[in-house]
């Protein structure tokens, strides 16, 4: 009987397992491994979430940003352009001016910028156009720069596409009084065919000079660039030229006047071409010596004494064939009113140098005639044995008084 009691109860607990054993033997998990396997599920989900993101940040446009703004109506001309891209990188970018003009520029490493080599020039409407890459079409935006306050200019000699003598520095008066001299002589730039070394030299701060350290050759091509626009030459004061002019040089004539033989002799391409008699200064009103260039030309002048500081000793209203070699008033001119004699005998002008002429200027038999009509602007004259200092540099286009040395101590750059 008890042999049968335990049996029984053994019989019992294999009925409970067996359900478990079922459930194994069927290949359902247990209770611990399906929350395990809802576990792999939520980190699919999550994955699932990044992907659609990510999705969406790729799908995300490059915007671009403009500095001065799109729309700007007076934005500074003193800064460069900058063009950004959010959100991607940058294919192309162009700026345009209403004046034709175009703005060049860089990209950064990561072309998610781009900034312009030069400011935009004032009073101009700038159009630009920016592609990212990968995009069909471009995005735009439009500026105007503001009109500058104060202005100057230069006005330069020789004329645009004239002929001038070896001696014709290329010289610029501005209209207002230059502070940053560096600034406006970078953006003048002079250049010579056949090439040579051309550097400027200030007379003051209204005035700069160039020239080579000799004479131009003769058949020179002379180029000057005045890129001024916009250059601040003064505290609020702009420059507003963009421009390129050319001239050329002739034929070499350089004269030498010496007035204790009271003779001129010209040369012509390193050749006598002629010798006449003169008559210079008297020792009271000596001629200034030294090297001394053809700046004006007249055929006719008037010439008051009250005009050069000598009160009223004289009044002449058509000296003939006269030829400016000075700011303060020394010429070589015609004179008709000395007797014959006086030339080459003689120092009795108040200051200018004369040659033989005749009243009106039209008799090409004397040397006053002759020696204009062999002459240009620009031929060089030079006065030894006068008695008086060397000219001062500025006094004229007569910056050849000046040794290399000097003359390249006056360059702002």
């Amino acid at each position: 009987m008890g042999a049968l009691h335990i049996s029984n109860r053994s019989e019992q607990p294999s009925r409970r397992w067996s359900r478990r054993g079922l459930l194994t033997a069927l290949g359902i998990a247990p209770a611990a491994a399906v929350l395990s396997g809802c576990s792999g599920s939520a980190d699919a989900s999550e994955g699932t979430a990044r992907t659609t993101a990510s999705t969406k940040a790729a799908a995300k446009k490059p915007v671009v940003s403009v500095s001065p703004a799109d729309g700007t109506r007076k934005a500074a001309f003193t800064e460069p352009v900058e063009v950004t891209v959010a959100d991607g990188t940058l294919a192309l970018v162009q700026v345009t001016g209403n004046d034709g003009s175009t703005l060049a520029g860089t990209f950064n490493a990561a072309r998610t910028r781009w900034t312009s080599a030069k400011n935009p020039y004032s009073g101009t409407k700038y159009t630009v156009s920016a592609t990212p890459e990968g995009a069909s079409a471009a995005q735009t935006a439009t500026f105007t720069t503001r009109a500058p306050g104060e202005t100057f200019v230069g006005y330069f000699t020789p004329e645009a596409d004239s002929t001038s003598g070896v001696g014709m520095p290329v010289s610029i008066n501005f209209s207002h009084a230059v502070t940053d001299r560096a600034a406006v002589q970078k953006a003048i730039t002079v250049t010579a065919d056949p090439a040579v070394e051309v550097v400027g030299h200030w007379f003051g701060d209204t005035r700069l000079d160039f020239r080579p350290e000799t004479y131009w050759a003769a058949g020179t091509k002379i180029t000057l660039d005045l890129r001024l626009k916009d250059v601040e030459g003064a505290d609020g004061v702009y420059g507003v030229q963009h421009k390129t002019v050319t001239f050329h040089i002739g034929r070499e004539q350089i004269s030498t006047v010496d007035l204790a033989a009271k003779e001129m002799v010209v040369k012509r391409d390193g050749a006598t071409y002629a010798t006449y008699p003169v008559s210079g200064g008297d020792p009271e009103h000596t001629t200034w010596s030294g090297i001394m260039v053809i700046s004006e030309r007249f055929k006719q002048t008037r010439m008051e004494s009250s005009t050069v500081g000598l009160g009223d000793e004289y009044d002449i209203p058509d000296v003939p064939h006269a030829q400016r070699l000075t700011t303060s008033g020394t010429f070589v001119h015609g004179n008709y009113w000395a007797s014959t004699g006086v030339f080459g005998h003689e120092n009795t002008s108040h200051g200018c140098i004369g040659l033989h002429d005749t009243k009106g200027a039209n008799d090409p038999s004397v040397p006053g005639y002759k020696f204009y009509d062999s002459s240009m602007l620009g031929d060089v004259v030079i006065v030894r044995n006068s008695g008086e200092r060397t000219v001062d540099p500025d006094n004229g286009l007569n910056g050849w008084n000046l040794s290399w040395d000097e003359w390249r101590k006056g360059s702002a750059l």
